[in-house]
């Protein structure tokens, strides 16, 4: 869809969104799929499902939520090739998250980190927390 907005969710505010159904987390993925794409890489994808998949989130939600969560997340969000490496980030392990953003033309990424966050924005991609996601007129953003 020519137009359409991509986000990125890192992986904490993913599971985040899964684990807490009422969270503003959880608000701002639901909003972000209704206002344009999530984008994701095979890496992500890969992080996503391996920590969904601990036991220990078990208090939270069951095995079945878990993997339908996971279901809905891949049927939801657009798999993107990295094709540019990026090293700026002081937590080297969220360099993945700022190397999809940047190969999948995102407009935001959505996280708590304070690794990324410090880095808003990054080569005109805002980094948000959810909270800041949910206030952003996304419409506006189009035009």
């Amino acid at each position: 869809m020519p137009g359409e907005l991509h986000f990125v969710f890192d992986t904490n505010a993913i599971i985040s969104a899964a684990l807490l159904k009422q969270s503003v987390t959880r608000r701002a993925y639901e909003r972000a799929i209704g206002q344009g794409k999530l984008i994701a890489s095979v890496e992500t994808i890969e992080e996503v499902s391996e920590v969904l998949g601990r036991p220990d989130f078990g208090r939270y939600v069951t095995e079945d939520e878990r993997l339908e969560f996971l279901a809905v997340f891949m049927q939801e969000t657009k798999l993107v090739s990295v094709r540019e490496r990026v090293d700026e980030c002081r937590d080297p392990d969220d360099n993945k998250i700022l190397e999809l953003a940047v190969s999948g033309h995102a407009v935001c990424i959505v996280s708590g980190d304070k690794d990324l966050l410090v880095l808003n924005p990054f080569r005109g991609i805002v980094i948000l927390t959810p909270a800041e996601f949910l206030n952003m007129d996304w419409n506006a953003s189009r035009d």
